[in-house]
């Protein structure tokens, strides 16, 4: 799959500035398993689906939402949510039981054809609810077992949910950090829910001065009890994305490139495999984890354990996803995304039941002409 920027140069016009090239049988295993993925790039402000058109190829698709990074999808895939720089965003699918309608544009006969219907898209998501919180830098999030979203807010180093009054309202802090101030001292990034409650996070350093994490990214990494506040395991190199998930914590010690466990009794990181980039993004379908490789581009990136491992192996980074085999630690199957633009992936979602997913944006008057009616209701 190949696609083209909007462009005034030549050489820009003719330079993909993305190129997806998925494994053998990677498509086999969505079918398999009956769902898409999605991925978010903050980048280049970008979420993207990942399905299976209806003659089995691959279908791509993207919208543009500004410095999105954090992303949570309900288990039945009916809902998204996600963080853009200063907004939090809540996508619903669109009913299957109502008709899109669209007056029609006399610019543009065309336009009165139905959004997704005869496009092959068998699931639509709309943004329905947006809350404006300022830069937060917001990372992982989920929603709580009593409906509530919980999220990681990195500035103020806190787990957060929404304010109809504020920014957002804190509510749990790691107790080595002093105050509640927009310094990223941490870098909290990564939340673990278990039995819908905060049960682990993840930051790049125990520090409580600003931007003070940047000083001890090669094993200054912690995983902290959400209950006790207790530090649980240490000595990691930028952990990401901590998820519990079949009676065990999983994490990414992104610094070195491993993907794997913690044992709680001893604190240990025990890797379960290598990815040729800096991991970041969890999610999980079955045996199967994925995950979102970046290539370290940025400073923060350099410098890591990870720079030796991937000489010692005689490779490159490499950005897009990977399907690893939790039961052999292989890695199964595999998205590489290349091009001009996309270099750095952030959180990964399963969608299941959807096999091509679309979304709605605001680039294009797409959502101001689409409007669904629903059954009659009364008064």
């Amino acid at each position: 799959m190949n696609s083209k920027p909007e462009a005034s140069s030549p050489a820009a016009a003719t330079k993909p500035w993305l190129n997806a090239q998925g494994s053998r049988y990677f498509l086999d295993w969505l079918a398999e398993h009956q769902v898409s993925l999605a991925f978010t790039t903050y980048q280049t402000g970008k979420l993207f689906f990942v399905g299976r058109k209806q003659d089995h190829s691959i279908a791509i698709f993207e919208r543009t939402f500004g410095h999105c990074m954090g992303m949570w999808a309900s288990p039945d895939a009916s809902t998204i949510w996600l963080s853009s720089r200063y907004q939090i965003w809540k996508f619903n699918q669109a009913p299957t039981q109502v008709v899109p309608y669209q007056p029609p544009n006399p610019d543009n006969p065309d336009s009165a054809i139905p959004a997704w219907t005869d496009r092959g898209y068998d699931v639509a998501y709309l943004p329905r609810v947006g809350h404006t919180t300022g830069h937060l830098d917001v990372h992982d999030m989920a929603i709580d077992a009593d409906g509530r979203l919980i999220f990681v807010n990195t500035m103020f180093g806190c787990l957060a949910t929404l304010s109809e009054r504020a920014s957002f309202q804190p509510l749990w802090r790691p107790s080595f950090l002093s105050a509640l101030v927009p310094e990223d001292r941490c870098h909290l990034n990564g939340l673990a829910m278990r039995d819908g409650r905060p049960a682990y996070v993840t930051v790049v350093a125990d520090s409580d001065v600003v931007d003070g994490w940047r000083d001890r990214r090669h094993d200054g990494g912690c995983v902290i009890d959400v209950a006790s506040n207790e530090i649980v395991a240490s000595g990691l190199s930028m952990p990401h994305s901590p998820r519990w998930y079949k009676d065990r914590l999983w994490v990414h010690n992104s610094g070195t490139g491993e993907f794997g466990t913690i044992d709680l009794d001893t604190g240990k990181f025990q890797p379960v495999a290598f990815c040729p980039g800096y991991l970041r993004g969890l999610a999980f379908v079955g045996d199967y984890a994925v995950v979102t490789l970046s290539k370290p581009r940025h400073s923060s990136f350099h410098g890591l354990p990870l720079d030796d491992q991937l000489e010692k192996r005689k490779a490159e980074p490499q950005c897009g996803l990977q399907i690893i085999d939790l039961t052999t630690g292989t890695i199964a199957h595999w998205l590489r995304l290349d091009g001009s633009l996309v270099t750095e992936l952030y959180d990964s979602a399963v969608l299941p039941g959807v096999r091509q997913p679309m979304a709605v944006g605001f680039q294009s008057n797409e959502i101001e002409r689409l409007m669904l009616i629903d059954e009659p209701g009364s008064l």
